[in-house]
């Protein structure tokens, strides 16, 4: 039995799809068709009931499969031509008085419906062509870091900062918002994500058992989702064997390991035929994997992988893997490295149903990082590129930060001649973010922070397009009737919030400078004499990491040409990332032609002034959109504001201190 089309609680924003975007669609004539039709379609159930709720809002009228020669004009025609799993469609306007969409798959028909949404009068005007719109990238991704019991230190969300879970409470499932989880799938499938995993990689005792005895509380959550086409995928513990069913070993090569999780597999299938696969965290701060047994990770993921593959799953292995017990005097190791030192050897290696999860960056989702070198190092193996939505280094949802000029820029990278990384992660195992949202009425804590989830979906299905757009499309959803002075108002406070951030936070790359732990808020020092690999060398003559294969880690030489070359010297090295790649005094020369210490004042006075004109722009904003939107907006700008300026004056004083030399316009440093 079909489920209900989701009745959002009352308070819960709707984010990018309130009953005004469907104004257009819902005020006109619609004719669902399905052609062929044999079997079940319950996506084309989703698409009728979506249209038939628009109709009773807004005036129009919807007809499924009429008899031939009904002679009722369309404004709207949806129709499904086949039984495949194609995710595209085809939209046009050939003769100027009726749209069409026609797909062969059900999600096809459920996208191109929400694409019609997005176009607004625009699908009702003029006459067009057929084009066809069909997703770059088959695996569009949300890993969600939820725990099912709260963790003493890392809470019911694990870098969450939207609340609680929205799959988990209190140890359980929640059963009682499965209503909301429905509405998150049709949040999700509107911009083009089409997979979730529901639970953290760092899997826990409670977790673990998700796979085996709690396996239909996973089951309630993917039928919710699945309404919308969203596959459910599972974290789960490399040690499972042990944990689970009792063995004294979770060797992959040991054929009772290997039939441990067959059997555990074809359980899971049972319970959900469309699950997607597993996630796994191996032998990465902490987790168990198949190095305690000698083995590669290409062993511990093809085990797995053969579980998986008769019914067509998929593990997604994720290359997060470097020594998080580095002593800080040590200047060889560098855990910029080891991502690529341990997988490229292994290229080739993996079954054709393993996806190995890159980090898109080297180290760990900082505000600015090089491009990992490990992206087109591996071309026998599929490689899916993983970026981080839940702002852990980027304001977490205190801030406005919206990340998709970065994202777009990591997309656009061409690791060596040829393929971008957008086209890489197409081709290969697709793209990942680790999700942004809870159960806050916002979804997101920060209202804004919308924005970062639907231009992540958008990106993911075209990772060529332009993030400007994908913000235009968000504003335009979300505030469906906006005047000008508000869409102006949106685009000047979310447009330029990512280089903003990065102003007032560490300079030129070099990433980190976060209080330990929670990694919130300046500490300039916080990480500097860890274990975890992050530093960043300051002394009283200069900072900076030295990466060059001349004289430092040989980092810079695990790309390919022409990165290598460009990476190896101060000379040619992008002044974003001189710091993350060298060690210079605080007077070398940037190609913008100020000094590294001067670049650090003037950027810290400069990205505190930008969020001043930002908070103004927002205040004056008042009245323009509910009220409740605004005011929590306006609450966050004021701790932006807080943070921002000690931010700006901790590292401003800190290489004052260090390097002795006062701000060339005498402003006031501590």
């Amino acid at each position: 039995m079909p489920l209900p089309l989701p009745v959002l609680p009352e308070g819960l924003d709707p984010a990018w799809l309130p009953p005004e975007a469907f104004r257009s669609l819902g005020s006109r004539r619609t004719l669902i068709r399905w052609s062929g039709r044999r079997g079940s379609a319950p996506l084309v159930e989703t698409v009728h009931d979506e249209v038939a709720d628009a109709v009773a809002r807004f005036g129009g009228r919807v007809v499924r499969d009429p008899e031939p020669g009904d002679g009722i004009p369309y404004d709207l025609v949806l129709e499904l031509t086949g039984a495949s799993g194609d995710e595209g469609f085809v939209c046009g306007r050939e003769d100027g008085t009726t749209t069409t969409v026609t797909a062969s798959g059900q999600r096809g028909l459920l996208y191109g419906l929400f694409h019609v949404a997005r176009l607004g009068e625009d699908a009702f005007r003029g006459e067009w062509a057929p084009e066809v719109l069909q997703p770059a990238v088959a695996v569009r991704m949300l890993d969600h870091w939820d725990n099912v019991a709260v963790h003493p230190v890392m809470g019911q969300v694990e870098r969450g900062y939207a609340g609680g879970s929205l799959f988990w409470a209190d140890g359980r499932a929640r059963g009682e918002l499965l209503g909301r989880v429905r509405a998150y799938g049709r949040l999700l499938a509107a911009c083009g994500i089409n997979a979730v995993a529901v639970n953290n990689v760092n899997v826990h005792e409670a977790e673990a058992h998700l796979l085996t005895d709690r396996i239909a509380e996973v089951a309630e959550i993917s039928r919710a989702l699945g309404r919308y086409g969203i596959r459910t995928h599972l974290s789960v513990t490399f040690a499972a064997p042990m944990v689970l069913g009792g063995l004294p070993s979770a060797d992959p090569l040991d054929e009772a390991v290997q039939a441990w999780w067959a059997e555990a597999t074809e359980r899971v299938y049972k319970a959900i035929p469309g699950f997607g696969g597993y996630v796994v965290k191996a032998d990465s701060e902490g987790q168990p994997g198949p190095f305690a047994y000698g083995r590669s990770h290409a062993d511990g993921a093809n085990m797995l992988a053969a579980a998986l593959a008769p019914y067509n799953g998929t593990v997604h292995w994720r290359a997060f893997v470097y020594n998080h017990r580095q002593d800080w005097r040590d200047r060889a190791t560098d855990r910029a490295r080891a991502a690529y030192d341990h997988f490229v050897p292994l290229d080739g290696h993996f079954a054709p149903n393993v996806v190995l999860q890159v980090k898109h960056g080297p180290m760990d989702f900082q505000v600015r990082e090089p491009v990992s070198p490990l992206i087109g190092a591996m071309p026998r193996t599929r490689l899916a590129v993983e970026v981080q939505a839940t702002q852990e280094y980027t304001g977490q949802q205190r801030h406005v930060c919206w990340l998709g000029p970065m994202w777009s820029e990591v997309l656009r990278f061409r690791p060596e001649a040829g393929s971008s990384v957008g086209e890489l992660a197409a081709h290969g195992g697709g793209l990942v973010a680790v999700s942004n949202v809870g159960d806050d009425p916002f979804w997101t804590g920060h209202p804004l922070a919308q924005a970062n989830l639907y231009t992540f979906g958008r990106l993911a299905w075209q990772p060529g397009a332009d993030p400007g757009r994908l913000l235009d499309e968000w504003i335009g959803l979300t505030f469906p009737d906006a005047s000008q002075r508000l869409v102006d108002g949106l685009r000047a406070v979310l447009d330029g919030s990512w280089r903003t951030y990065e102003k007032y936070t560490a300079p030129l790359g070099v990433g980190w400078m976060v209080q330990p732990g929670h990694h919130y808020g300046p500490s300039v020092d916080g990480y500097e004499y860890s274990p975890w690999g992050t530093y960043h060398f300051a002394d009283r003559d200069g900072i900076g990491v030295d990466r060059s294969v001349a004289t430092g880690t040989g980092y810079a030489g695990q790309y390919a040409k022409p990165w290598a070359g460009v990476y190896e010297s101060p000379d040619t090295c992008p002044d974003e990332l001189l710091l993350f790649f060298h060690h210079v005094s605080y007077d070398h020369v940037l190609h913008s032609g100020k000094t590294v210490i001067q670049h650090i004042y003037d950027t810290h006075f400069e990205g505190v002034a930008e969020v001043e004109r930002a908070r103004e722009v927002w205040a004056s904003l008042a009245g323009l959109m509910d009220p409740a939107r605004h005011a929590r907006v306006a609450e966050r700008f004021e701790e932006q504001l807080r943070s921002a300026r000690e931010w700006r004056d901790q590292i401003n004083s800190y290489f004052l201190r260090k390097s002795g030399v006062g701000d060339a316009h005498g402003r006031p440093i501590y």
